[in-house]
Parts: C-alpha cells; sequence; structure tokens
C-alpha cells in the first residue's frame, strides 16, 4: 500500500498530477481542486495517496493533506458515493467546511454540488455526521491559524492513528501551534502527549 509519493511535479491540470520519483518512475493521481491550487508553482511535492485496484483499473488519488485524504475515504464509503462524486465533493467543499457542513446537516449545500441529488445528501449527513461532522464553530475553531497547516494535519493524523480522541488533539494541537507556529511534526506529537 502507497502511504505517499514525493516527487517532482512533472504535470498538472486541475483534476490530475503527473509526480517524477527519484527512481524515474512517474505517477498519474487525481487531484481535488485544493490540491491543485495548493501544487501550483511547486515543483518539489508530496502527496498522500489513496489506491483503487479494481479489476480493469488501478487508480491513484493524491491528497495534500491527511485530513483530505482521510474525508475522501469517509466519503467511499457511503453507499452511493464513488470516488470520482467524493473527489467532486472535496473540490466544492474544502476540508473542515465540508465537516462542517455534515456536522450541521445542511443537505442544501451538499445538494449544490454536480451529482449529489437529496437522498445521496442526506445518506452522507446520517452516515458521516458522528464520524466526521462536528458543529461549524467547533471544528473552524480547531484547525491552525497559522502556516503550519500541513504539519499541524500530519501531527493529527499520528495522534489519531496511535488512538487518541480526534477533538482532544485538535486542540491541543491548535494550542501548541498557536503558541508556536515553527513546530515540527515531532516534537508537536511529544509535546501533545503529555497534554492528554
Amino acid at each position: 500500500m502507497i502511504e505517499y509519493i514525493k516527487g517532482t511535479v512533472a504535470e498538472l491540470t486541475p483534476a490530475a498530477v503527473t509526480v517524477e520519483t527519484a527512481g524515474g518512475v512517474a505517477y498519474l493521481l487525481a487531484i481535488t481542486l485544493p490540491t491543485f491550487t495548493g501544487l501550483q508553482g511547486k515543483s518539489d511535492v508530496r502527496l498522500y495517496v489513496h489506491e483503487s485496484i479494481r479489476d480493469d483499473a488501478w487508480t491513484l488519488y493524491g491528497f495534500s493533506a491527511p485530513r483530505e485524504r482521510e474525508l475522501f475515504r469517509a466519503l467511499i464509503g457511503v453507499s452511493g458515493v464513488g470516488a470520482a462524486t467524493a473527489m467532486l465533493i472535496l473540490s466544492a467543499l474544502q476540508g473542515e467546511e465540508l465537516a462542517a457542513t455534515i456536522g450541521s446537516g445542511d443537505v442544501k449545500r451538499l445538494k449544490g454540488i454536480k451529482g449529489i441529488g437529496a437522498k445521496t445528501a442526506e445518506r452522507i449527513i446520517v452516515d458521516l455526521r458522528d464520524k466526521i461532522g462536528d458543529s461549524s464553530a467547533a471544528v473552524l475553531a480547531e484547525t491552525p491559524s497559522s502556516a503550519a497547516v500541513a504539519d499541524y494535519d500530519e501531527a493529527l493524523a499520528a495522534l489519531v492513528m496511535l488512538g487518541f480522541d480526534r477533538k482532544a488533539s485538535q486542540k491541543a494541537l491548535k494550542q501548541l501551534f498557536d503558541a508556536d507556529p515553527t513546530l515540527k511534526v515531532e516534537a508537536a506529537i511529544k509535546r501533545a502527549l503529555t497534554m492528554m
């Protein structure tokens, strides 16, 4: 299983990126619009990967942060939501904005995305509200205000993988990154462990 791909951007479009790795192998990854925006002007990148292997295709999906990949995986776990639809949703509603929409039960906002009907929107909200949905104020309050978003996301993903509660981890990391925006991932995780 591929965790992430690190390399040089060989080609970039709003829907896909080709990343050439040090070994000379180039990978084509489907991406969301927020990831596309984040990649513009960059040559060296690291993208978190979700692999979709079927009999007729092997597709790689690339995400700029572990949280975006986590949201993608949650969406494709909903009955009736495929990978293409999940990518559209994540292109329309970025990261925590999606969590806030689900947490508040905003069916109308989800229906405004191409290909999402009322039943699918309701199913997404019902299935994911307890998993990723929080009230918009709580979610937006627990994200870092600094440029350290990538380090914050990586530290949060690590803490959740270690079995710590997402909300408690978000609160601790926000406090740490607000106090020191230059904090690195390893140091953030170590300090957060002492706070929980």
